[in-house]
């Protein structure tokens, strides 16, 4: 079966977006050992800025070059910065490259001329600063596959994955004195839908099992320590049950994430943040992912930001960039079989 090439976005091109990508070239193009297969990626941006890193760059003119080239050099779909870069100092003029990047790989991967697409960090100030109006990829890539046709309940929801824990949240970035009125049932069961059809669709797993972590220590102790389990969580995860689910009710999160109880399900519904990000990054700092589920194209990107402190500095690590194009290889694959 051949898989058409992943497109990777170069992000703000003053962060360490160039140098991750640089990095993890050598190692995914070699495929050392039993891993499963990398697919080959392309990258958008600009290939001036990745040439610097040291690695060889091959300017491609389509997705379609990019399995013949990826072996030898990293192929670049050559879009320029408008404004020198200077790794460390982002600059607003470069935003709005940055923005048609992540717009034509999306395009690319809608035409079916990609598999996928994984992204590499971008910052909100220089983009805000430049008018963009989106809280981060998540809603822009949300947004530019709107309009695409889409057999599933829709997204996006945000899952983290470290290791063998895929942790999938109803919340993001909101504070914690919110959580009660937005942990709706409608809200948890919409997320419990789309982590169930990503499962099957992104994983091949035939008959997901999901935990539905807790809001309140122990679970709520049956009302005594906050009434959310009693009034939503479990409600939501009975009616959830009824449409063929296979669903926990919610579980303590404090005994959710040791190695038995990751064994005993495929993904986790997290309600907020920390719930989801703490148990990621204790199991793997490093090399978390965080992919969007619920799209009608396959995303990923490396759990990390920007790095403006370390870029140029030659020590950003690329685990978290390797880890997630192999991610988007695995989910991309698992659609090619649908």
């Amino acid at each position: 079966m051949t898989i058409r090439p992943l497109i990777v976005t170069m992000g703000d091109p003053a962060g360490v977006g160039p140098e991750i990508i640089a990095r993890a070239w050598p190692v995914l193009a070699t495929q050392p050992g039993p891993l499963a297969p990398v697919v080959p990626f392309a990258v958008i941006g600009d290939a001036d800025v990745l040439a610097i890193q040291g690695v060889k760059v091959e300017q491609v003119f389509s997705p379609s070059d990019a399995a013949a080239v990826f072996g030898r050099a990293i192929p670049v779909l050559h879009a320029p910065a408008p404004a020198p870069v200077t790794p460390g100092q982002p600059d607003p003029h470069n935003a709005p490259a940055v923005a048609d990047w992540i717009e034509r790989a999306v395009d690319l991967t809608l035409s079916g001329e990609a598999c996928g697409i994984v992204t590499a960090p971008i910052a909100k100030a220089p983009m805000y600063a430049s008018g963009f109006r989106f809280p981060g990829h998540t809603e822009f890539i949300a947004e530019l596959t709107a309009d695409m046709p889409f057999s599933g309940t829709r997204g996006p929801v945000m899952m983290l994955t470290a290791k063998d824990l895929r942790a999938c949240l109803v919340t993001i970035h909101v504070p914690i004195d919110q959580l009660p009125e937005l942990i709706t049932a409608d809200r948890v069961m919409r997320v419990a839908r789309v982590v169930h059809e990503s499962m099957k669709r992104d994983f091949g797993i035939a008959a997901p099992r999901l935990a539905l972590a807790a809001l309140n220590p122990h679970a709520g102790e049956g009302g005594s320590i906050g009434l959310q389990e009693v009034e939503v969580l479990r409600p939501a995860a009975a009616a959830l049950r009824a449409e063929g689910l296979n669903i926990t009710d919610p579980l303590p999160a404090d005994t959710l994430f040791h190695d038995e109880a990751r064994a005993r399900y495929d993904a986790t519904v997290c309600l907020y943040h920390d719930q989801a990000l703490i148990p990621v990054k204790t199991l793997d700092f490093w090399g978390g992912v965080n992919a969007t589920l619920g799209l009608p194209i396959v995303r990923t990107s490396p759990d990390h930001g920007t790095g403006f402190d370390i870029a140029g500095k030659g020590i950003a690590r690329a685990d978290s960039f390797i880890a997630a194009v192999r991610l988007a290889s695995e989910m991309a694959a698992a659609r090619a079989t649908r």
